[in-house]
């Protein structure tokens, strides 16, 4: 399924705050921040007067210069707070979309600074760059409770590329190092796991630890019956996170374009819709795992099929094993949403990554909205762990109006998938130890 890439990442609602996960005895050797030291293991002592360097996820949408979603900014605050409370200089750091060559007044942290001294209720200076004597010359002018922040670290092409004497200057005018970032923990550049070879100590703030305490907590010791949703466009995109669910869910539902390749594994025809060939097998080695190891997958029964990529085609519901030629399956149909809500009835965790079909378009918006539903009501009528991970579904979730009732959206799409993956998150593993 042509998925439209959604721009937003989206922190929980506090409302969903009142579902905290119950993941019971927790394994050092799965939990990737149980062994890391967060701002919290710091003392005041530790903190009043220093200069902090702190790495934000800022990256909002923009039309121009106007916000038109502040969430990741209003994410950081508690970390900022509680860093300004303890009598700390805050610097923030943070990218802003893609430039490509050097500074762009486009890409400018301005908006975001702006919005961080409203929100903060003073004001929060803006930095002419992120590394140089006139940066140096703020941060030691700042005074405690006093938050700078830097511009646009990809203004230069050293920090993705993680290059030591980049790093070495970013790091210069700091006393310690702040990684709040869940959304930019899963690349290893200069301001997430560079930084931390210069500054000494090294913690996490609180956001980059909720997150880790969801999903995280939630592979290694969540409550069972445990489910994943994978959905999107594709299988070559999903298959690791497939495989390394399989292992600890106990029901898996596909959704999304990924359907039509497992249906063509299964022989069906799938008439134009998207099937990435090269992983029909794949996906026949993934239904032959699950079945060896006791797991059951889902796929819909029935699928929304329109005769055109387009919002008004033409549109029917058929079963999922008669797609006629010249049609595209674009969404669930009625038959598979109520047969995913008694398949997860009795799950006490829930992960989701990935919609089911084209929400963007009304036409096939109902299978995604669907399970949203089915998620929302688990947590509040069953009391069930309920995460929303990956841009998509994260917009999905949003758009419907049941953020609220989720117990957490994940703030990072890459950040998270490869943590459900099972991988090592580089700005997490250069945390200092407890």
């Amino acid at each position: 399924m042509k998925l439209i890439n959604a721009a937003m990442m989206l922190l929980a609602l506090p409302a969903a705050n009142a579902f905290a996960p119950n993941f019971g005895v927790r394994s050092v050797n799965n939990m990737q921040l149980e062994a890391k030291k967060s701002i919290e293991d710091l003392g005041e002592s530790d903190l009043k007067g220093k200069k902090v360097l702190v790495r934000c996820d800022v990256n909002v949408p923009l039309d121009g210069k106007t916000i038109t979603d502040d969430t990741r900014i209003r994410s950081s605050i508690p970390t900022i707070e509680y860093l300004k409370d303890k009598g700390a200089i805050v610097t923030v750091c943070s990218h802003l979309g893609r430039p490509k060559d050097g500074p762009e007044d486009k890409f400018s942290l301005g908006p975001c600074a702006e919005r961080m001294g409203e929100l903060l209720g003073q004001s929060v200076t803006l930095a002419p760059d992120c590394i140089g004597e006139e940066v140096t010359k703020i941060v030691d002018g700042g005074k405690e409770g006093d938050v700078i922040m830097l511009e646009n670290t990809r203004f230069y092409a050293e920090e993705t590329k993680n290059e030591a004497g980049f790093v070495e200057k970013l790091a210069a005018p700091f006393d310690m190092f702040v990684n709040d970032a869940f959304g930019t923990a899963h690349r290893a550049h200069a301001s997430t796991e560079g930084v931390t070879k210069f500054l000494q100590p090294s913690v996490s703030g609180f956001l980059l630890a909720k997150e880790l305490e969801y999903l995280d907590g939630a592979i290694s010791d969540g409550k069972k019956p445990m489910a994943a949703i994978v959905g999107g466009s594709k299988v070559s995109s999903k298959i690791t996170v497939l495989n390394a669910l399989l292992d600890k869910c106990e029901k898996i539902v596909i959704g999304g374009g990924m359907v039509f390749t497992f249906l063509k594994a299964k022989g069906y025809n799938v008439g134009t819709s998207l099937v990435e060939d090269d992983f029909v097998e794949t996906a026949k080695e993934v239904m032959d795992k699950a079945d060896k190891l006791g797991k059951t997958i889902l796929l819909p029964s029935d699928i929304v099929i329109a005769d055109n990529f387009a919002a008004d085609a033409n549109t029917k519901v058929v079963a999922a094993d008669a797609i006629p030629d010249g049609w595209m399956g674009l969404d669930n149909g009625p038959d598979a949403t109520a047969e995913q809500k008694e398949f997860l009835s009795d799950c006490q965790t829930v992960i989701m990554n990935g919609p089911m079909g084209v929400f963007e378009m009304k036409a096939f918006e109902k299978g995604t909205f669907g399970i949203v539903d089915i998620l929302a009501d688990l947590t509040k009528e069953k009391g069930a762990t309920t995460i929303i991970g990956g841009g998509d579904s994260v917009a999905a979730t949003e758009l419907s109006g049941r953020a609220g009732d989720m117990s957490h959206i994940s703030t990072g799409g890459g950040a998270s998938l490869e943590l459900l993956e099972g991988k090592v998150l580089p700005g997490v593993d250069a945390l200092n130890d407890k």
